[in-house]
């Protein structure tokens, strides 16, 4: 594997969804292989199946069975299964869910293992990916546990705008008990390492969003804020972290207070989701800080109100290579004292690249 050009796992998310339409339409431009080696984790016939769906699907694969064989030059499929399924696009089925999980496990696997370099993950359903083997809401604690990390941070990303969230897929009125002055210290200072290794931000300026409306005006609409919130603040400031707030959401985000910020930790999962996708212009990436290696995810679902219709956007897909790329070689250039000239070259390059491929 080169630093130059990682090695990049795709996983191809609920097989009835879009996931694999957006692989096919994404890698049918070859360009992308002059910046990374692509590994799809699927099967052959579940490809087939999406490729007579997509107009002009112009993909091209090597079929592999093991990483030692992996073609640099070309687009690779490592076959996760043999044997035929259904594939019912736009349905919830548990097939669906079944090989997004077979998908997800191999490549995780691969991604451990270190025999890529990085890896960008197709929506799953979290309804029919439930079972003994995989019981999590989403990636991202599948992520956590699996790397056996104290915590992560779920970040969305659109250049220099990044939305972290404290809460995840909770229900709403579960969200308070969550908040604590100890998790919020642990995602600022994930969030913080995270700016630094993985997007090269020195001093990084953090912006924190309080959980009530107008920040809770001094406790008058809820205690959050000056019990917990502001305590955390102020001691993540004693540990020389450059943290502002709490901010109430809705002022900051339509005045653009965002735009002083290398990134805004919301309490939330709507909170911090619906600003930052209504602003992000459908190139959002999600990635999870604080892992040990690099996952990108497209900012949508798995859309079965479009599934295997041809009409499925791969910006955000497109976007999502490009930054697990990008974070590889950022990474790269801290862990080697910055010395590494491609931690300055790498990011315009690739800019400059995924915006030709936007574009056509």
């Amino acid at each position: 594997m080169s630093q130059n050009k990682p090695v990049i796992g795709i996983t191809c998310g609920d097989l009835n969804g879009i996931g694999i339409e957006l692989i096919i339409k994404t890698f049918a431009d070859n360009r992308i292989t002059d910046h990374c080696t692509p590994v799809i984790f699927a099967s052959n016939k579940a490809i087939n199946f999406y490729r007579k769906m997509v107009q002009d699907a112009n993909l091209s694969y090597t079929i592999i069975k093991d990483f030692t064989r992996i073609n640099q030059k070309q687009v690779n499929l490592f076959n996760c299964w043999e044997e035929e399924i259904a594939i019912t696009p736009g349905q919830l089925t548990e097939t669906g869910g079944k090989y997004a999980v077979i998908s997800l496990q191999a490549a995780t696997t691969a991604l451990k293992e270190k025999h890529i370099d990085g890896l960008v993950t197709a929506p799953i359903h979290k309804k029919n990916t439930q079972s003994s083997a995989f019981n999590y809401t989403g990636h991202t604690p599948y992520f956590k546990d699996f790397f056996g990390v104290p915590d992560v941070v779920m970040m969305l990303c659109a250049g220099s705008f990044r939305v972290a969230l404290l809460t995840e897929h909770v229900p709403v009125s579960e969200v308070a008990k969550h908040i604590t002055k100890e998790k919020i210290l642990s995602k600022l200072q994930l969030i913080q390492r995270s700016l630094q290794k993985d997007f090269g931000i020195d001093k990084p300026r953090i912006a924190v969003l309080g959980l009530n409306p107008h920040a809770g005006d001094e406790g008058l609409i809820g205690p959050e804020e000056e019990n917990i919130i502001k305590p955390a603040i102020k001691e993540a400031k004693n540990h020389n972290m450059l943290v502002v707030g709490p901010y109430s959401a809705d002022a900051f985000f339509a005045r653009r207070s965002f735009e002083k910020f290398d990134a805004v930790l919301a309490m939330y999962h709507d909170q911090g989701l619906i600003p930052f996708k209504s602003l992000a212009s459908g190139e959002g990436v999600n990635y999870t800080a604080g892992l040990p290696v690099v996952r990108t995810s497209p900012d949508h679902g798995v859309a079965f109100d479009i599934a295997g219709k041809d009409k499925a956007d791969a910006s955000s897909f497109l976007t999502a290579i490009f930054e697990c790329i990008d974070i590889i070689n950022r990474r790269n250039g801290y862990d080697e004292n910055r010395k590494n000239p491609l931690r300055k070259m790498t990011p315009a390059i690739l800019a400059n690249a995924k915006d030709e491929i936007l574009e056509e």
